[in-house]
């Protein structure tokens, strides 16, 4: 029997079998809603007596990889353009009822609708990027047909004519595609999805993560079951591995952690050393610590908690710009701090004041430098608040959050899935994100 789990994780290899040489991944959910998944099967009569038939195997699966980007690129972009067409309807209705309502609206009313009409304005020239980014794809598509036809011949005759032109194609493909990912990955929360249980284990309280900088089929997981003086790490070779609760080696940290906000950043774990404001970068693969450091001020040891407690003074996150630690201090009367920090050295770079009480938190996450904080821990939890590093301003949101098994203690934003990984009440759980975002166009300051 073969388990299906599609977690909307873009490109993740979920399911892998050496002995059969077949792998599964996981693609995007399409409009209908429908999860779309991808098995790949590689030939089994592959030649490869010699090095140039290896590193055209190496380009027909870098070629493979771009296909799958591109399909999840262009459900997204469908998506996105559903929505935006949908803003458009609505902004042409406002016009009518203006141009409609001539003298008969009163003057407050008149000035609102005028008012909505301006804030909606900008939505043109979002559709038309849009438009453009889906031909974009299209052209990029084609593009890959055409290559992985030529090597798919050039593979048959184990010849190498045209190789190197054919490389320096597929790494030009490859940066477009990074750029347009780039531009369509960020952007304002504006939904999250259902709950996606992906196993139950261990205790009520822990944190789970995969490394945000790492590549695409670089699908480990990091389990650390309890909040303080705990210092067993331990490491899934993939997220099926997982599943299943197989193939994983042990990390025993020199230095124990407190609370949950722990986080995995390019092979390196940074947590929270217990009884201390002292940030840890442990590195993995040399099994040793490489810097650790104090954060000026920070409290700890359930001084400014969030309000499920546990030793969660001190929160690690990255998003698309970096490494960030979220906490509180004296100084600040305990509202929550985000730090930017240098991941090398660990100092701070910039810190903002956020004014929001980190006791009354839940929980909090960064997308696109913007601090997302939930007013609960419990069920019945939204995103209520969001804090924009790049304007030092804030904001009160109403974005539903189902908590589904009531008592959330860990909540990170993974954005190489564009994903919220959590743990809940002894679940690992995921959800999908949404994200609004308004792309300028090239003639816009």
């Amino acid at each position: 029997m073969l388990l299906l789990l599609c977690s909307g994780l873009a490109g993740q290899t979920l399911f892998q079998s050496p002995e059969e040489g077949w792998q599964l991944y996981t693609s995007a959910q399409a409009p209908d809603g429908k999860c779309i998944c991808t098995a790949v099967i590689p030939a089994q009569s592959t030649c490869s007596r010699d090095g140039r038939s290896r590193e055209l195997r190496q380009l027909m699966e870098k070629v493979q990889n771009v296909s799958q980007s591109m399909e999840v690129l262009e459900l997204r972009t469908y998506r996105d353009l559903q929505y935006v067409r949908g803003m458009e309807t609505l902004m042409r209705s406002l016009d009518a009822r203006l141009r409609a309502a001539d003298g008969s609206l009163s003057a407050k009313s008149f000035q609102e609708l005028k008012d909505r009409m301006t804030e909606l304005l900008p939505l043109s020239s979002v559709l038309d990027q849009y438009k453009a980014d889906t031909r974009t794809i299209v052209r990029l598509r084609e593009e890959v047909r055409n290559l992985s036809g030529s090597l798919a011949a050039i593979q048959e005759e184990m010849g190498a004519y045209g190789y190197e032109d054919l490389q320096q194609r597929v790494m030009a493909l490859e940066a477009r595609l990074h750029a347009c990912a780039q531009k369509l990955g960020c952007g304002k929360l504006t939904g999250v999805s259902n709950p996606i249980t992906v196993r139950a284990m261990g205790s009520r309280f822990g944190s789970w993560m995969t490394d945000t900088m790492a590549p695409s089929a670089d699908s480990r997981v990091w389990y650390m079951d309890g909040y303080y003086k705990g210092r067993r790490v331990l490491e899934f070779r993939t997220l099926g591995d997982f599943i299943k609760g197989q193939n994983f080696i042990q990390h025993l940290l020199p230095q124990p952690w407190a609370g949950t906000g722990h986080v995995v950043y390019n092979g390196s774990l940074f947590y929270n050393k217990y009884q201390s404001n002292v940030v840890v970068k442990y590195h993995f693969r040399s099994r040793s610590v490489l810097v650790q450091r104090s954060l000026p001020g920070a409290g700890y040891n359930n001084t400014f908690p969030y309000s499920w407690g546990g030793f969660s003074d001190m929160d690690f996150m990255v998003d698309e710009s970096g490494l960030w630690a979220v906490y509180t201090t004296n100084q600040n009367a305990g509202n929550i701090v985000v730090s930017r920090l240098d991941p090398h050295t660990l100092e701070v770079m910039r810190s903002w004041d956020t004014g929001y009480p980190k006791r009354s938190a839940g929980e909090a996450f960064m997308i696109c430098g913007v601090l997302y904080v939930t007013n609960s821990h419990l069920a019945g939890a939204k995103v209520y608040f969001a804090y924009f590093t790049n304007t030092s301003s804030y904001e009160y949101t109403d974005v539903p959050f189902h908590n589904q098994y009531s008592h959330i203690s860990m909540l990170d934003y993974n954005p190489r899935e564009r994903a919220l990984y959590t743990w809940n009440n002894g679940h690992q759980v995921l959800y999908n994100v949404t994200l609004f975002h308004v792309i300028s166009t090239s003639g816009d300051p």
